[in-house]
């Protein structure tokens, strides 16, 4: 991010539309950037499921508080406290699993984080995502749960950096060659450098949310988890139609 702070507003004005002399707002509906990877990763299953509200799991939750205190010294006593205080409900047994990941971040150096949970916005694309961690250099990290590849990044999380990319670009400017992606249970931390095929595939995904609102029904892709999906002998079924022809 050539070293650059995020400073500009996160949200701008909304423009207005003038109709016989009456301002009307004009409403547009942006796409998160988590529900653009659903998409990506299934768009029948995210047709099924857009109506339904979407909730962190459990292990995510422990690895976001932990990541509030790299670059500090892991302290589990108070990480988990405060865990607890934002989840209380959240399985007691989770505290071994912030242990095993204290164990695994603290083999790395990590940047202490001067800004965390930053939203950021594109209004030419419709985008709306938030940054887990920016650093003092302007780098910034996501945080994920899940354990890291042998090498290189998850397609999903490549997705990710490239859409907080396209962000950054239009509020700060500058160009954005990438951004980290911290597997907190290995406690690994793997730059990715955005590419033209992922800036295509966030477009491309775009155009797929796009038909869905319109009200067509996706296809799966031919890589869908389909084994483990519960919508499997729905999507079978009724594949390739129209919303308007299963009503």
């Amino acid at each position: 991010m050539n070293g650059k702070k995020i400073s500009k507003r996160l949200t701008r004005p909304v423009p207005h539309v003038y109709i016989r002399g009456t301002i009307l707002t004009e409403q547009r509906q942006y796409v998160t950037v988590s529900d653009l990877v659903r998409v990506h990763t299934c768009p029948v299953r995210f047709y099924y499921e857009r109506k339904e509200p979407v909730f962190e799991s459990d292990r995510y939750a422990v690895c976001k508080q932990l990541s509030y205190h790299l670059g500090t010294p892991l302290d589990a006593e108070v990480i988990w406290q405060e865990i607890i205080a934002v989840s209380p409900v959240l399985d007691p047994l989770l505290k071994d699993f912030l242990a095993l990941c204290i164990t695994a971040c603290n083999k790395s150096e990590w940047n202490a984080a001067v800004q965390t949970d930053v939203k950021v916005v594109s209004d030419k694309l419709g985008i709306v995502g938030m940054i887990d961690r920016i650093a003092a250099d302007g780098t910034f990290s996501i945080v994920r749960a899940a354990g890291a590849m042998p090498f290189g990044t998850y397609v999903a999380d490549r997705l990710r950096i490239a859409c907080i990319a396209f962000c950054l670009e239009e509020m700060t400017g500058s160009e954005v060659k990438g951004g980290c992606v911290e597997y907190i249970p290995d406690g690994v931390s793997r730059i990715h450098e955005v590419q033209p095929r992922d800036r295509r595939l966030v477009i491309a995904t775009l155009h797929k949310i796009k038909s869905i609102r319109n009200g067509d029904m996706p296809q799966h892709p031919l890589n869908a988890p389909c084994n483990r999906c519960k919508y499997k002998e729905r999507c079978e079924s009724s594949v390739g139609k129209r919303l308007s022809e299963l009503l």
